[in-house]
Formats: C-alpha cells, sequence, structure tokens
C-alpha cells in the first residue's frame, strides 16, 4: 500500500505540572492548560512522553509509528545512521514562576552506562525576563570537589554559584556536568538531546507538588560536575531576513529566523528533519507537498526529504533546528 506524502507536522503539547511552573505557558501562548504548568514538551520521542500528530491525515498518530513508517525520509539518513529510530531531540518552552532546582546533566557516557539513556546536552533561548530575572550557571570562584562538598555538607551551596542576568533574545548552550537553574520570572525555549535524566542537587528546601521533598542525587551527581568556569553565554547578532547561526553543535544546529518578509529556503544541504519554534508573530510554512500556519508559541516539524521551502510572513521570529550531519 502506498503510503501518503510525508507534509510539515504539528503536535499535541504535552503540558508538564511543575512545583515552581506558572500561567504564562497559558497566557501568552494559548495553551490549553490550568495550574503550575513548568514545560510544554513540543515535541518528543521519550520513552512514555511521546508525541502525537495534531494535524493532516496522521491527526492522533505517534511520533514513533511516523518515524517507522518513514525513516529517513522522515528524519535523515545520517540522523538513522546515528540514532537509528530513535528521535534525537526534544523540544520544550518552558516557564519558571519560581526557581528551579540546581542541577546538572550527564554526557553520553555515563547516561548509556548508569541509565540506558542519551546524555543530555541543551541550549536556552530567552523568551522573556522579568526585570532583575537571572539564571545560575556554574561557580563564582574556583571550584573543586573537596569544597563543593563542604559548601553543600553546610547547606552553603548558593554562596557559591554563579548567577548571570538575562534579558529576551539571550541565548545558552548547557554543556554536560554545568551546574545550572532557571530563575524565577523567565521563559525559554529549550532544545536538548532526547533524555530525561536530571541530577538534582539543591531544592532550595522546597516540598513538591505532592507535598514531599524531592529526591536530591548527591552521589551521582559528584563525578559528574564540571568545576570550571562556565563560558555558557552564546554570542551572535541578529540580521533580519536571513538565517543567523545561534548554537552549533554535534546533536543540534539553532538558528534564528528574525523576518519581516518572505522567504525561500534552500534545504537540499540538511540531511535531517527541519523543526522551526515560533517565537513571536506568526508565519505559514510550504513545502512541496504541504503548507502550514505557525503562530507564537507552536512548533513544526518539516520532513528531511523536503528541498526547498518557504516562510510567508508579515513578521515572525523563528528558531530553526536540526541535527548536522557532519558527526
Amino acid at each position: 500500500m502506498k503510503l501518503p506524502a510525508l507534509y510539515p507536522f504539528k503536535f499535541y503539547p504535552l503540558l508538564k505540572e511543575k512545583v515552581w511552573g506558572g500561567e504564562q505557558l497559558a497566557k501568552q501562548f494559548g495553551k490549553k492548560a490550568e495550574g503550575k504548568i513548568g514545560e510544554s514538551w513540543e515535541i518528543s520521542g521519550v520513552a512514555e512522553s511521546v508525541s502525537t500528530v495534531s494535524n493532516g491525515v496522521f491527526d492522533g498518530r505517534p511520533l514513533t509509528e511516523l518515524i517507522e513508517l518513514y525513516s529517513d525520509e522522515l528524519l535523515g539518513k545520517s540522523v538513522i545512521q546515528k540514532y537509528g529510530n530513535e528521535f534525537p531531540l526534544l523540544f520544550k518552552f518552558i516557564d519558571a514562576r519560581e526557581d528551579l532546582s540546581v542541577q546538572l546533566h550527564p554526557n553520553d557516557q555515563v547516561a548509556r552506562q548508569r541509565h540506558n539513556s542519551f546524555g543530555k546536552t541543551e541550549m536556552w533561548y530567552i523568551l522573556h525576563a522579568e526585570e532583575n530575572a537571572r539564571l545560575i550557571l556554574g561557580f563564582n570562584r574556583e571550584m573543586d570537589a573537596m569544597t563543593y562538598q563542604t559548601f553543600h555538607s553546610e547547606n552553603k551551596i548558593t554562596e557559591i554559584l554563579h548567577t548571570e542576568k538575562v534579558k529576551k533574545g539571550d541565548a545558552f548552550f548547557i554543556a554536560p556536568g554545568t551546574v545550572h537553574a532557571i530563575g524565577s520570572g523567565v521563559m525559554l525555549a529549550e532544545i536538548q538531546q532526547t533524555s530525561d535524566i536530571t541530577y538534582r542537587i539543591y531544592d532550595w528546601d522546597r516540598p513538591g507538588i505532592d507535598g514531599n521533598m524531592r529526591e536530591l542525587h548527591n552521589e551521582e551527581a559528584l563525578d559528574v560536575i564540571d568545576f570550571k568556569a562556565s563560558n555558557a553565554k552564546l554570542n551572535f547578532t541578529e540580521v533580519e531576513n536571513q538565517p543567523v547561526a545561534v548554537c552549533t553543535s554535534a546533536y543540534f544546529t539553532t538558528n534564528s529566523l528574525k523576518l519581516t518578509n518572505n522567504l525561500e529556503r534552500d534545504i537540499r544541504k540538511i540531511d535531517s528533519f527541519i523543526v522551526y519554534m515560533c517565537i513571536d508573530g506568526q508565519a505559514t510554512i510550504s513545502v512541496k507537498d504541504g503548507t502550514e500556519e505557525i503562530k507564537k508559541g507552536e512548533t513544526l516539524l518539516i520532513p528531511a526529504c523536503e528541498s526547498a521551502l518557504r516562510v510567508e510572513t508579515n513578521g515572525a521570529t523563528l528558531l530553526e533546528v536540526y541535527v548536522p550531519s557532519a558527526l
């Protein structure tokens, strides 16, 4: 039986309640949620949180089924060669009404050995920041394991954490091992490896949603922490109506597209699916076999088999993300 032609895919967001979450994903992005929603998982291949298509003939079908049916047509030959049928990236919008826990993530080697999982390399693009909003990124002095353990055991870890004020449009690369936390009053887009492994080392002495203290992972974290100075902030300059490289890593390439008019995009050299996260305005994206509208707070996946696309808009800012083939 001949399969339907691939087209630009939208997915139902998976909304995650968090003790630190707020209401901005509903208010600003129109997510249909109530309560403390901290994360909207836009496209996910994480087990037990697999995204489901929300448009076209595959409405209601899981992402995993699409990959089984279309393989490299959907994901790209180089992606299949490296990751098989596992969707390698996770896309989120995050709203921090309160500070997130201080945490870090393991690299591929540790995650594979301990959890049979990918590691967790991620990046953040700041969508909104209240006055004096900040991130925690690494340490504020030279650090080693012994000094860290002393401060941690005396419940003084906040004294050694580096904080950085942020504003809309800032971006950061969070390498595995980097101690970090999103501060209150920050909304951001997060692009990361497909992993849900977090080593939490401090949680502000607060209970979780269920009223119980959340688990800390101090032993697991100790030999994973990177004690070197963090150089997480990404330097780039927005240029209208052309892709601007924000972050390039082994796992994902992220470009910013700040558009004031239409754009024709040749994507033949990108051997990967492409995901567009709309962070401002709205646009219509067309490929050979389909057209789909995207507005602020929405996400769209373009199959790897497409060779060109057209973006029609009077004003939109998009994050364009794909897996680099030169790994």
